[in-house]
């Protein structure tokens, strides 16, 4: 499986998972498989709350799946119409994500849990 993971910078499989999908500036793909690995930089970073655009901000990679620790709502509904799963990175490293989602133990975002916004209740935990 080709996925995504939002990091903060480059560590290759060692990196860490950054805390929110949309304003991580960097994005690492690995293949479960091979573990071969490719980092793009988040175009799309500086969006307004409620507007990110996940799929131009990964400069349309072929990708299956995004492990995100962190990710609106919106986003969640926008990326499973595309037809990519979106996973609960559980913190941690890419390679400790990717241990969990190759033995079945990492869970699935369901398009009703994302973030709904930042403060007044909004209930973003980051």
């Amino acid at each position: 499986m080709k996925i995504c993971f939002p990091i903060e910078s480059d560590q290759g499989l060692d990196s860490r998972i950054s805390d929110h999908f949309g304003s991580a500036p960097l994005f690492l793909l690995a293949d479960t498989v091979s573990n071969e690995t490719a980092v793009i930089s988040n175009a799309d970073r500086h969006h307004a709350h409620g507007a990110c655009n996940p799929l131009q901000a990964l400069h349309g990679s072929r990708i299956e799946a995004v492990a995100v620790r962190n990710i609106g709502a919106g986003a969640v509904g926008h990326l499973n119409r595309a037809g990519l799963r979106v996973y609960k990175a559980t913190g941690g490293t890419v390679l400790e994500n990717m241990a969990k989602l190759t033995t079945g133990t990492l869970p699935e975002y369901s398009p009703s849990e994302g973030c709904s916004g930042h403060g007044n209740g909004g209930g973003c935990c980051h």
